[in-house]
């Protein structure tokens, strides 16, 4: 099975279109399918580099394949055949030997290097630009870097490659009876060391589920030589070394390995839905919980146009879907307390709580439609593409205090600006994780396209929902990175004199300026 040319995951499971117009015309009417266009890669401006030739490539489908990300400008352009951005070379080290030839190649040669991850970028995180005086573009891809290579079952920690994807970490875990429990949308399709890049954050709504709170150490190869940080639980020495590896989004290195936090596979569960008529006594129902101590694996509030848009319910109600897990005893005294907290705010849980000790089928239930809507949304919106939609999502965290106001003033914002740059359309929300000082909303806004005009439209989109989360205080990313998207309002949020620190660091480890130009600063 190959992946998708342009879009998102495996070609043959692709969604049809006539699947997908029957959710989208009661909402938009009539859709007719676009026609993309072959694709169009330009011609290499360097040859192989001769110390790179071993594990290079420079052919059109490989160049191709690591032009661009998963956003929404990425596919679009990738729909309409136009790959101007491919790399000029492909390198796949098979050793962090092989790196390090890479990486003092690029200095030498003077080219850009893009650390490229498993490229499901959707912030312009992996697209390769040319830095000043450049002649040329490397892409690296840490594919064959893909192994467990030492578990401590003592400790639960396990030495991981860079490289590897999630689903092969995973089966590689297995065998251990371990699990690392990041489970990101991207899971099949993105790496390790992708994640620890981007400070991705997993599936799970509470507890441990960013990558920063399961690194326990990491490595990291720089222009200036390998940069590897000791093996500690927890320290208090100063500045912790390994934040500066996380989310450091390819400027600094890249990461060839790290020992992770695992954990034994659990096999205690338990679930339930709850709906609620109005959102706000939703919202103060999440509050409660997140404040409780309880922490939900899961604890996913849709609100009422989410909720109908995914197939959940179709009367406009909100909808919690919430779930525990253990590896060692039963949930269902914390399903139970769950409960009775949403029953103190209305809401309803009609088909009560499903509670398994031991693995056991899923439930049937709102809860198991939301999660199958999750895993089709990334399939979901190529679809939309060819149906001549724009569809994107934003997310943000915001503290409870300001979450009222935020969430009517950004789908206040994006109603308006939709209708204003696409005629009409739709804007929903839901929380993906929530903390007991508050919530992570995530957007999702869907307007009809012009042809030939999707990226203008996009554009004006991205800043309309952009700018309303900074003026009504939410971050500018909770966990989809900064890339060159999201630099603008990153460089208004975080203080000028760590962003001057930032740039120190870089010049540190890169004073050649050869990783990933544009992303986080110039």
């Amino acid at each position: 099975m190959g992946r998708h040319p342009w879009g998102w995951g495996l070609e043959t499971n692709a969604i049809p279109l006539d699947e997908v117009r029957p959710r989208v015309e009661p909402f938009f009417g009539a859709a007719r399918a676009l026609v993309g266009s072959q694709a169009r890669v330009p011609a290499t401006r360097i040859p192989v580099p001769a110390a790179l030739a071993a594990f290079a490539s420079s052919t059109d489908s490989a160049r191709a394949a690591h032009a661009m990300g998963k956003a929404y400008p990425d596919r679009v352009r990738g729909f309409r055949g136009d790959f101007s951005s491919a790399p000029d070379v492909v390198v796949t080290p098979r050793t962090e030997a092989e790196l390090v030839t890479t990486l003092e190649c690029a200095e030498r040669e003077r080219l850009s290097v893009t650390p490229f991850g498993g490229g499901s970028s959707v912030v312009g995180g992996v697209e390769p630009r040319l830095g000043p005086g450049a002649n040329g573009t490397l892409s690296v891809h840490l594919s064959a870097l893909d192994r467990v290579l030492e578990v401590d079952p003592i400790s639960r920690l396990a030495r991981i490659e860079g490289g590897v994807f999630g689903p092969s970490m995973e089966q590689q875990l297995g065998t251990h009876g371990l699990t690392l429990r990041h489970f990101p949308q991207s899971f099949e399709f993105s790496s390790l060391g992708g994640w620890i890049a981007t400070r991705a954050g997993g599936h799970f709504a509470t507890g441990p589920t960013h990558i920063d709170e399961l690194v326990h150490s990491v490595r990291m190869v720089t222009p200036r030589g390998v940069f590897a940080t000791k093996q500690f639980p927890a320290s208090g020495a100063a500045v912790d070394p390994n934040r500066l590896v996380i989310g450091s989004e390819g400027v600094l290195g890249v990461i060839t390995e790290a020992w992770m936090r695992v954990r034994p596979r659990p096999s205690f569960r338990a679930s339930a839905s709850v709906s609620f008529s109005e959102y706000p006594a939703a919202v103060n129902a999440v509050r409660e919980l997140s404040q409780s101590g309880l922490q939900p694996a899961n604890c996913r509030l849709l609100d009422g146009m989410e909720a109908m848009m995914n197939g959940v319910v179709v009367d406009g109600a909100s909808v919690l879907v919430l779930g525990f897990e253990s590896a060692s005893h039963s949930m269902r005294g914390s399903i139970d307390e769950a409960l009775r907290i949403t029953a103190k705010h209305h809401g309803r849980c009609e088909k009560g709580a499903l509670v398994r000790d031991g693995e056991g089928e899923r439930a049937q239930d709102a809860g198991e439609a939301w999660r199958r809507s999750f895993l089709q949304g990334p399939y979901l919106q190529d679809a939309l593409i060819q149906l001549g939609l724009i569809a994107d999502t934003f997310e943000t965290a915001c503290s409870w205090s300001r979450f009222d106001a935020l969430y009517a003033g950004v789908t206040g914002a994006m109603t308006e600006a939709l209708q204003r740059v696409c005629g009409g359309g739709v804007i929903s929300c839901r929380f993906t994780h929530v903390y007991p000082d508050g919530p992570a909303p995530y957007f999702t806004f869907i307007g009809p396209g012009r042809e030939g005009a999707e990226l203008e439209q996009w554009q004006a989109l991205k800043q309309a929902a952009s700018d309303a989360l900074a003026e009504h205080g939410g971050t500018i990313t909770h966990h989809h990175a900064v890339g060159r998207t999201h630099r603008p309002w990153y460089e208004r949020e975080v203080p000028s004199l760590f962003r001057d620190a930032l740039k120190t660091v870089k010049r540190t480890f890169d004073p050649s300026g050869v990783l990933n130009p544009g992303v986080l600063f110039d």
